[in-house]
């Protein structure tokens, strides 16, 4: 390891015990708080867009294979294409269901988010 890599690795080190000021904690609490209002919405996104998929993959696998014949479905052209369409319209509702989230979170939030920033805004002048 050379010396400026050394130096950088003491820095980094030194730089966790040093105690913080006011602005530095209040910015972290302004990105827990960020953090606490997309939370929620990204895990709804994801999880419901991954069903979904599996869903409309569900679908798609009865229509195109013979794992259909293999549960006891006769015709699995109707029951793939209705299970399938089902996924879609799950893919299709995600994001603006997301967004409804996060709107609603944000509405919730923007106060405390506002008042936060104002102070850390206000304490660099």
């Amino acid at each position: 390891m050379n010396r400026n890599d050394t130096e950088f690795m003491v820095q980094k080190i030194r730089t966790q015990y040093v105690e913080k000021d006011e602005s530095e904690k209040n910015l972290d609490m302004l990105r827990e708080l960020d953090a606490e209002v997309k939370r929620p919405a990204n895990v709804f996104g994801y999880v419901f867009g991954s069903i979904g998929a599996i869903v409309m993959g569900a679908g798609m696998s009865l229509v195109m294979t013979d794992i259909g014949a293999q549960l006891g479905i006769t015709n699995t052209m109707p029951v793939g294409i209705a299970i399938g369409v089902v996924g879609m319209l799950m893919a299709i509702v995600n994001y603006p269901i997301y967004k409804k989230i996060l709107s609603s979170r944000k509405k919730k939030y923007a106060d405390r988010i506002f008042e936060l920033s104002e102070k850390i805004m206000g304490g660099e002048k």
